[in-house]
């Protein structure tokens, strides 16, 4: 989560959610793909990126007395939906077409307080994996919100003056790798001691009866002044990995890289897929100074399908629940 500029009261304008709504159904339409030959993709933020739609049709809305907003994590769910996580300890089960809530379930720790929910993964089971980067945390949760479970964290994780972790900047990403065996989550920032560019991404193994145990740890380089906001497996098990920044009267920067698959060393190497501000803008405005006006705290993101050689990413914004920042979904083809 990033720090907002100043509060705003909530919009609920039937007709521009309506209208929203509208465009975000073009979300899971995909293009056809082009051919190598063909020269850069439509839309293109890359020659691996390419930019399909954008939607703000959940920005500043409600959904049975709850605000849709501070999502800072998606997933793939099951029978067709999409869950979206949202920070303020809120778990949204969303149409996968249409971006409209289907239902919410509210999310606690042990003691029945609230989470500063950062990740997300649904498993096989189609229970919820969910970070926390408070303590920070993994917790298990059923699919009507029963917290059953905790993972274990390593000591030099946990938020000081317990461990080297900052506050507000452990836990920022989780996901499951292909095959369902290796959970991993990222950190945001460095822990006190390390590089300024180097943050940690912890890995838990599933043991035969279904849990999980630590398993290898693995360090990651980040670009100057940048953070990692969220990760995610790509099919092949390499991960995608979102770098975000803010400054005060420039705005966002966010850039998308592409990892190695954990496994091969310590140490990942990356390479830019995109960035961000170099996507065509398709209309997009801006409340507040942005180097472009499609972008914003961009913190969620989950592969949604693959075809044509290209993988379907759909990336979510935190709005911090803020008057100059916007719930914005991009739906990104990726070829990688």
């Amino acid at each position: 989560m990033v720090s907002a500029m100043r509060p705003r009261m909530l919009r609920t304008s039937l007709a521009t959610l309506t209208a929203g709504l509208a465009a975000a159904g073009c979300l899971v339409a995909a293009g056809p793909a082009a051919a190598a030959h063909d020269g850069p993709p439509r839309h293109a933020c890359s020659p691996a990126v390419s930019l399909t739609v954008y939607s703000d049709a959940l920005d500043k809305t409600t959904y049975d007395g709850t605000y849709v907003g501070n999502l800072s994590a998606l997933a793939p769910d099951r029978r067709g939906a999409l869950a979206a996580l949202s920070d303020r300890s809120s778990l949204f089960r969303l149409d996968a077409r249409t971006l409209k809530p289907r239902e919410v379930i509210p999310l606690a720790d042990e003691n029945g307080a609230a989470l500063d929910a950062e990740g997300l993964v649904v498993d096989r089971d189609g229970t919820y994996l969910v970070s926390s980067e408070t303590e920070p945390s993994v917790r298990r949760y059923s699919h009507t919100g029963e917290l059953l479970g905790r993972l274990p964290v390593p000591d030099d994780l946990r938020t000081a003056p317990e461990g080297r972790a900052r506050t507000n900047g452990s836990f920022e990403g989780l996901t499951l790798l292909p095959g369902g065996r290796t959970l991993l989550a990222s950190m945001e920032y460095p822990l006190d001691g390390d590089p300024a560019d180097l943050v940690r991404f912890q890995t838990w193994q599933r043991t035969r009866h279904g849990d999980f145990r630590l398993g290898a740890q693995y360090t990651y380089r980040t670009d100057p002044g940048l953070g990692v906001s969220e990760v995610t497996a790509t099919p092949d098990g390499r991960l995608l990995v979102l770098e975000r920044g803010f400054t005060a009267g420039v705005g966002n920067t966010v850039r998308l890289h592409l990892a190695d698959r954990p496994g091969r060393g310590t140490a990942l190497p990356k390479r830019l897929l995109a960035d961000l501000v170099d996507c065509p803008a398709l209309g997009a405005t801006a409340e507040q100074p942005q180097p472009s006006p499609l972008l914003d705290n961009f913190e969620g993101m989950a592969v949604t399908g693959r075809s044509g050689g290209r993988t379907d990413v759909l990336v979510v914004s935190d709005d911090n629940q803020n008057d100059v920042q916007t719930t914005r979904f991009l739906r990104l083809r990726v070829r990688a």
